[in-house]
């Protein structure tokens, strides 16, 4: 007589535990992992293979190989394949590193018409030049294999990815003296909540110019909503131009308050009635600081020769470093 299959000591912990519960009810894991995550869940409730075999639709036999392997090889390993042995690779490794380099470099460079490779013509000039090059293996190259190859090493030669280059010696130092400015706003917002009154004495602004913003007029009115017609606004699809405007604007760090001109150009003389307007917003004595970047009208003589004209200590300026008008907060606002 047979003897009777002993129960297998399994031992979860409450890590263990918490990863496949997640796995069991998981909706985009394999098949497989699910179905073995819930047998050692089940088995750890009960340690019995014919009833987790009976809830679980499965063999007995299964859910013993499930659960002795993973007493050997731990329960998160339990749930993956083991490696097949498979077939050799006909590629050698020397040849895909030479498929990679030759990937990593232009298409054009190599006398081609286009800038960069396409796999299928990555494929084509591996099997015509690797044999050549001593990787007898590309000869019978197929596209798919190239997928394979270059997604294994995280290559994509057909793909652009921009990138900026830093230019700026004095990054760093600009950068800090934006961030000062900004510890400066947080500290003029304290006092004023302590002391429930508007700050008069610094305006912190921040500031940007947005160009070629399309002027556009409608030419028909918009119509309203109509109960069983359209739930919506409906607006005509045909539109009337009128060239493009510039938007120059600035926002008030402390108070919030926007300061705005619409212009058809942004030069120069824009900016400076830009300052006008801010100079005829605050008090006399109020010290006005602009977050702004390097903009030709920003630096030119004019700018200079009005500002210099202006009360000491009226306008100062805090210029962003080359390339980092993302410091500027107000570029939020034109986003």
């Amino acid at each position: 007589m047979a003897a009777w299959r002993r129960a297998i000591e399994l031992s979860l912990g409450d890590e263990d535990t918490v990863k496949l519960r997640s796995i069991a009810q998981s909706r985009t894991e394999p098949a497989s992992r699910v179905e073995r995550a819930r047998i050692l869940l089940a088995y750890r409730e009960d340690p019995s293979f014919f009833a987790v075999g009976r809830s679980l639709g499965l063999h007995h036999q299964t859910v013993q190989r499930c659960v002795e392997r993973a007493v050997v090889e731990g329960p998160m390993a339990a749930l993956d394949d083991r490696p097949r042995p498979g077939r050799e690779p006909s590629i050698t490794l020397e040849g895909k590193a030479w498929l990679v380099s030759l990937a990593c470099r232009k298409a054009k460079d190599l006398g081609y018409p286009h800038e960069l490779w396409t796999t299928r013509l990555l494929a084509s000039h591996a099997r015509e030049h690797g044999p050549a090059e001593g990787h007898g293996c590309l000869a019978n190259l197929a596209q798919g294999t190239v997928c394979k190859i270059l997604d294994q090493e995280e290559v994509k030669p057909h793909k652009v990815r921009y990138y900026l280059e830093q230019r700026d010696p004095d990054f760093a130092e600009k950068m800090a003296e934006v961030l000062c400015v900004y510890r400066q706003v947080k500290i003029l917002k304290k006092a004023a909540a302590a002391s429930k009154q508007k700050p008069n004495e610094v305006a912190i602004i921040s500031y940007d110019e947005k160009p070629g913003i399309q002027a556009i007029e409608t030419t028909a009115p918009d119509l309203p909503p109509e109960p069983g017609v359209h739930a919506t606004f409906a607006r005509e699809h045909e539109y009337k131009r009128h060239g493009t405007v510039s938007l120059l604007a600035g926002i008030d760090l402390v108070t919030g308050t926007v300061h705005a001109l619409v212009k058809d150009h942004h030069r120069s003389r824009e900016f400076i009635e830009f300052l006008k307007l801010l100079d005829a917003a605050y008090p006399a004595h109020t010290a006005i600081k602009l977050i702004l970047d390097n903009h030709s009208a920003h630096i030119s003589k004019e700018t200079r020769a009005w500002v210099a004209e202006q009360p000491a200590h009226r306008f100062e300026f805090t210029f962003t470093p080359t390339h980092g008008s993302w410091l500027n907060l107000v570029e939020g606002f034109f986003s």
